[in-house]
């Protein structure tokens, strides 16, 4: 592996992280809003992600099966829709309403959200340490002739 692919990798994952960050803020924004039917009402948002796999071995040759392919990143798949229900509530007051009287909440859960932000963030700082760290030994390893 060479030193410049640690950036690659890291690179990948700072820019997954930022993916999965932007998600649970747009969930979190929209947590509380209400529609008239269950098929219009917001659904949590979910990337996906896939590892993504050399090609190459390190001798030069291609791998023989996908087990001998090492890991390089992360990529986005795209984003899911939640699969959970949605709630709903009687408010025949509200304009959105439907005949029966009830409006459709959202799908969002705020705590599992709060905790991915958590997580997003904290691998995010991981990535950004790692960078850091490679870019320090890199400049290190400069300095040792002198």
């Amino acid at each position: 592996m060479s030193m410049l692919s640690i950036f690659q990798i890291s690179g990948s994952g700072m820019a997954a992280e930022s993916l999965r960050l932007n998600t649970t803020a747009s969930n979190l924004a929209n947590a509380d809003t209400v529609s008239n039917s269950p098929d219009t009402a917001y659904r949590a948002k979910e990337p996906l992600f896939a590892t993504i796999k050399k090609a190459v071995t390190e001798a030069g040759g291609f791998p023989d099966t996908d087990a001998d392919a090492a890991s390089a990143g992360v990529r986005s798949l795209g984003i899911s829709e939640s699969n959970q229900p949605i709630s709903s509530r009687y408010e025949p007051d509200n304009p959105l309403a439907d005949e029966s009287g009830f409006v459709y909440g959202s799908n969002v859960n705020p705590i599992d959200e709060l905790v991915n932000m958590i997580s997003a963030s904290r691998s995010y700082q991981s990535n950004v340490e790692v960078m850091n760290n490679a870019k320090s030994l890199m400049l290190k390893t400069l300095t040792l002739g002198q």
